[in-house]
């Protein structure tokens, strides 16, 4: 909501605006555009002069008294996702989608456009280094890149002329409880590019690719451009590799490496795919998606310096030799594919993984999904489940679930719920429910060299910070000591 108030400013509009008293990192933004700030919902907070009002699809008119009142009014009325579609009526407009990997794919797309100067507003779901720490870059609004998102079909608003697809698996299920559901949604979003359209699709995910052919047998007016591993064309990614630090490949279209300062192998998967999007935006689609000389090295340049985004493989800080870091991913194979690429981009240190399980249907539906996926982490902290808005705790069911099945696959972890006095250094599991209770466990159990990371997309963010504001007390008092 806030990257779409930046957008409607940009164009002129005089905004106003409620929210939950909590403090997040958008508020910045918000008051940075002069806007008219509430910290509740009342219905006295829509004064005369409005127009229009947009709402979060988390509201309802049935719930929210501000919406209520602007029903009674007769105003008009969109969803966030109704005002995206709307922008994107307004440009020549690429959609970014997929299960996971679509915030740093749209983050990176953008990346790349700026760098070659092309015209183009950018929104993501997450604020970017690059973009100044907000969720959209405003460049001008010939070319439109977002993100859409899958949940209830909201993408179906959206007009594109070209869409990415990252992956497609079985995800929110208390929407789609089916794989054939998502897919179905999927192919019906691809359906609606016109004809000359693109479909940018990873080659190495099944469901993308299932998608694709279907939309190869079903529409000959559209255009392909397969990206990753198992591309054919100008987007096969070669020459991988992964040293401390840093990641190296080349994509067949262009003969020098391009590099990257972020983790994981899916993260090349991303820069491939932002390419091949940048590509065909800037050579107007028609041109084959052939950049010059320079145009590859401005486009080098741009991802070697991409630092990603906010909660995906952020580092949060460092002291006492620890690395803390925080990522938002919350399907399994989003986190089996982050923590490998950890691994392997910092293969020295201990990997101490804390992780958060998001809404009670998916983890229902992927317990042993997402037991599997904590296979590589040297250490696991888990708790209890993160209740959605949209539904109501399951009886019976809790996080501790979750502990016990990855207890069971690893028995090479203690399990600190059990030890009375836990060995240092040993490889330990540890469920507190509360995450905010955790803290004082885990403080004395990390060393030198370790990488405390958060995952999820709940609240257990928290703890990172608390943990690394817990040893940076600690560093500041043994740099007093010593003096």
């Amino acid at each position: 909501m806030a990257a779409l108030a930046e957008i409607i400013a940009a164009k002129g509009a005089s905004l106003s605006g409620s929210d939950v008293p909590d403090t997040f990192y958008t508020d910045a933004i918000l008051h940075s555009l002069n806007m008219e700030l509430s910290e509740s919902f009342e219905a006295a907070h829509l004064n005369a002069g409005v127009d229009l009002v947009v709402y979060s699809d988390a509201y309802s008119a049935a719930t929210n008294p501000e919406m209520a009142e602007a029903a009674r009014r007769g105003l008009p009325m969109f969803s966030f996702a109704q005002a995206l579609g709307a922008l994107s009526r307004m440009s020549d407009s690429s959609g970014v989608a997929g299960v996971h990997g679509k915030t740093t794919t749209t983050a990176m797309a953008g990346t790349i456009l700026n760098a070659l100067g092309a015209p183009t507003t950018v929104l993501t779901g997450s604020a970017v280094s690059g973009f100044g720490g907000r969720c959209t870059l405003i460049r001008g609004d010939r070319y439109f890149v977002a993100e859409t998102d899958e949940y209830k079909r909201h993408f179906m608003h959206f007009s594109p002329r070209r869409i990415l697809l990252t992956s497609v698996e079985s995800d929110h299920q208390d929407f789609y409880p089916t794989y054939d559901d998502i897919l179905a949604a999927f192919r019906d979003y691809v359906a609606l590019l016109p004809p000359g359209g693109l479909l940018v699709y990873c080659a190495d995910d099944p469901g993308a690719v299932q998608v694709a052919d279907f939309a190869k047998s079903a529409r000959r007016d559209l255009r392909f451009a397969p990206y990753g591993f198992a591309a054919e064309g100008p987007w096969r990614i070669a020459d991988f590799a992964t040293e401390e630090g840093k990641t190296r490949f080349r994509v067949a279209a262009c003969a020098e490496s391009f590099e990257l300062r972020v983790p994981g192998r899916h993260l090349a998967l991303d820069a491939a795919g932002a390419l091949a999007l940048a590509a065909d935006i800037v050579s107007d689609a028609g041109g084959g998606g052939k950049l010059t000389e320079q145009q590859w090295r401005l486009a080098r340049e741009a991802l070697a310096g991409f630092s990603g985004s906010r909660r995906r493989s952020e580092i949060v800080g460092e002291a006492g030799g620890v690395l803390v870091m925080d990522d938002y991913a919350h399907h399994p194979t989003a986190l089996k594919a982050t923590i490998a690429g950890i691994k392997a981009f910092w293969p020295s240190r201990r990997l101490v993984v804390d992780f958060m399980s998001h809404t009670y249907s998916r983890t229902i539906a992927l317990m042993d999904e997402f037991a599997a996926s904590l296979d590589a982490a040297d250490c696991v902290v888990l708790h209890d489940i993160y209740a959605s808005a949209r539904e109501k705790p399951v009886p019976g069911v809790s996080g501790r679930d979750l502990f016990e099945k990855v207890k069971a696959r690893r028995p090479d972890l203690a399990d600190l719920s059990e030890c009375a006095a836990p060995v240092s250094g040993r490889p330990f599991i540890l469920y507190e429910a509360k995450h905010a209770e955790a803290a004082e466990r885990l403080f004395p159990l990390l060393k030198e060299g370790d990488l405390f990371i958060t995952m999820g997309a709940g609240d257990n963010w928290k703890l990172g910070r608390a943990i690394l504001e817990s040893l940076e007390g600690l560093s500041a008092a043994g740099r007093h000591e010593a003096r």
